[in-house]
C-alpha cells in the first residue's frame, strides 16, 4: 500500500471498536447473570457428554505493573497469596464439576495472567494435578501456559513439563532500551532467548512469543531492531498486537506520554514492517495479528478453515465451548457468557458460601449465534458463504443494514463481492474489524452511550 492508500483508508476506518473475542461482546452483558444462570450453562452443557471442550485459568498475579497493559492483573510481592489462590481456583473447579453432572474432555487447556509463574513449582503441579483429576484431558490435549521471562525459573519450567504442558507463550513487546522504560518492562534480549532455549530444552515443543506495536517511542527503525531480534529465537509462532491505549478504562495507562504514541499511518507502518518482516522469514500470517511457521497447528488449522476465536485470541481447538476459572474468569458453556467477580474478596466470599463466583453474563439469543457466525467467518476464514448462512436471498435480507455498508467497503478494497459470499481481501485483513462490525446488532447503542468503550481499530 502506498502512503496516500494509508491516509485515506486510516481517516476513514481508523475508528474505536470491538475485537470480536466475543460476540455480543462484553459491555452488553449483564448484572442479572449469576450463579443460578452459570449453572444452567453447565446443565445443558453436560447434555453433550462426548463433545470436547477448552479450559482457561487465570493467575492475576505480578510481581510489577507494566504501563501498557491491558490485562485483569493483581500487583503483589506475596507469594503467600499463590497458595490460598490455588485452593479457591480448586474450590471453583468443584464446584462447576459438580454442576457439569457429565464429564466433557478438554482438548485445550490453557494458563494465562497476570503472571502464571508468579506461583512455585510445587504449586503449579498442586494446581494442575487437581484441575486435571476433575477435568481429564482428551488425548493429544494442547496445554499451553504465558510466562514473564523475568520472572520464570527453569525450575518451574520441569514442573510444567511434568505436568503436561508442551507449548509456552512468552511477552517481549519490544527489545528498544527506551521504550522498556516508558513501559516499565525491561526484558533483555539475552534473559529471553536463554528462556526459550531452557523451553525447548525441558521438551516445550512450541514456542509463541508476543510483541506489541503502536507502544510509545517505537519507530520503524528501532522496531525492526527488535523483529530482527526475535527471529533469532525461531518461534514456532508469533502474535503482533496492536496496543489498545484505553486510559479510561486501564488507569495504568495514563502515566504513558500521549505523544509518544504512533498514531494512524505510523503506527500501522509498524505493523507492515513486522507483516513483510515476518514473511520474508517463512511465517505465514494468520487472523489479523498471528503468524507461525508451516508446520505450527495454528497455520494448520487456518488452512484448514477449522481456525476458531475467542477469550484466548486465535485457536485451534474444535471446541465451542470453554470453562474458566479464577477472577475475572471469562466462561463462554452452552451459548451462555459468564464472567466471575474481579477482586479477591468478592471470589472468596461466593465461594465460601459455595457459589460460583459469576458476576455478570449474557445467554445468546438465536440472532446472536447468527451474528457470531458471521463475525467468526470474516474474522477467522477471512470469507463468508451465503449458502452457510440461509443462502443469498435470506442473507441479504435480514442483514440488509449491514450489507448496505458493504459495497463502498468494496470500492475501497477491503471486500469482494459475489453471487456465492463475501472474501476480505489482502488490504482487508488490515480493517477486518471495521468488516465485522456493520453485523454487530449492539453496537450503535454502545456509541450512544456515555464515555469510550473500545480501542481504535488500526
Amino acid at each position: 500500500m502506498n502512503h496516500a492508500l494509508h491516509e485515506h483508508l486510516l481517516k476513514k476506518y481508523d475508528r474505536p471498536g470491538p475485537r470480536y473475542t466475543s460476540y455480543p461482546t462484553a459491555p452488553t452483558w449483564t448484572a442479572d447473570f449469576g450463579d443460578a444462570e452459570h449453572r444452567s450453562s453447565l446443565a445443558r452443557a453436560a447434555a453433550e457428554p462426548g463433545a470436547p471442550m477448552a479450559m482457561y485459568v487465570h493467575l492475576p498475579f505480578c510481581r510489577s505493573m507494566c504501563f501498557y497493559c491491558g490485562c485483569s492483573v493483581i500487583v503483589s510481592k506475596d507469594d503467600s497469596k499463590a497458595e490460598r489462590y490455588v485452593g479457591e481456583v480448586l474450590d471453583e473447579a468443584r464446584l462447576a464439576r459438580a454442576a457439569l453432572t457429565a464429564a466433557r474432555p478438554v482438548a485445550q487447556h490453557h494458563w494465562g495472567g497476570g503472571t502464571p509463574t508468579f506461583l512455585p513449582p510445587e504449586q503449579l503441579e498442586r494446581l494442575f494435578s487437581g484441575l486435571a483429576e476433575l477435568f481429564p484431558l482428551a488425548p493429544g490435549a494442547e496445554v499451553s501456559i504465558e510466562v514473564d521471562p523475568r520472572v520464570t525459573t527453569v525450575p518451574q519450567l520441569e514442573a510444567l513439563r511434568r505436568c503436561g504442558f508442551d507449548r509456552i507463550s512468552m511477552g517481549v513487546q519490544d527489545f528498544d532500551p527506551q521504550v522498556q522504560e516508558t513501559i516499565h518492562r525491561v526484558q533483555s534480549f539475552e534473559l529471553t532467548r536463554d528462556l526459550v532455549q531452557a523451553a525447548r530444552a525441558v521438551g516445550f515443543t512450541s514456542v509463541n512469543v508476543d510483541l506489541v506495536y503502536g507502544l510509545p517511542h517505537q519507530r520503524p527503525e528501532t522496531f525492526a531492531k527488535s523483529i530482527e531480534m526475535v527471529l533469532q529465537l525461531r518461534p514456532d509462532r508469533l502474535a503482533c498486537y496492536g496496543y489498545a491505549h484505553v486510559p479510561w478504562l486501564k488507569k495504568h495507562q495514563r502515566v504513558i506520554p500521549e505523544a509518544a504514541l504512533p498514531r494512524g499511518a505510523d503506527k500501522l507502518a509498524l505493523y507492515l514492517l513486522t507483516l513483510e518482516a515476518l514473511q520474508a522469514a517463512g511465517y505465514l500470517p494468520i487472523g489479523m495479528d498471528h503468524f507461525g511457521l508451516a508446520q505450527d497447528k495454528l497455520v494448520q488449522a487456518a488452512q484448514r478453515g477449522e481456525l476458531h476465536r475467542n477469550f484466548m485470541g486465535y485457536t485451534t481447538a474444535p471446541a465451542e465451548d470453554m470453562l474458566s476459572f479464577g477472577v475475572t474468569a471469562i466462561s463462554e458453556m452452552a451459548g451462555a457468557f459468564a464472567q466471575n467477580v474481579k477482586t479477591l474478596v468478592d471470589y472468596r466470599e461466593h465461594l465460601e458460601a459455595g457459589k460460583l463466583p459469576v458476576e455478570r453474563g449474557l445467554r445468546r439469543s438465536d440472532d446472536d449465534e447468527r451474528r457470531r457466525r458471521i463475525i467468526l467467518d470474516l474474522m477467522c476464514r477471512f470469507r463468508l458463504d451465503y449458502a452457510d448462512h440461509g443462502g443469498r436471498e435470506q442473507f441479504t435480507q435480514r442483514y440488509a443494514t449491514a450489507f448496505a455498508a458493504l459495497p463502498e467497503m468494496a470500492d475501497d478494497g477491503l471486500v469482494e463481492m459475489s453471487d456465492s459470499g463475501l472474501r476480505v481481501t489482502e488490504l482487508g485483513r488490515l480493517f477486518v474489524r471495521n468488516l465485522a462490525m456493520p453485523f454487530d446488532a449492539y453496537l450503535e447503542r454502545q456509541r450512544q452511550g456515555s464515555g469510550p468503550m473500545f480501542s481504535r481499530t488500526v
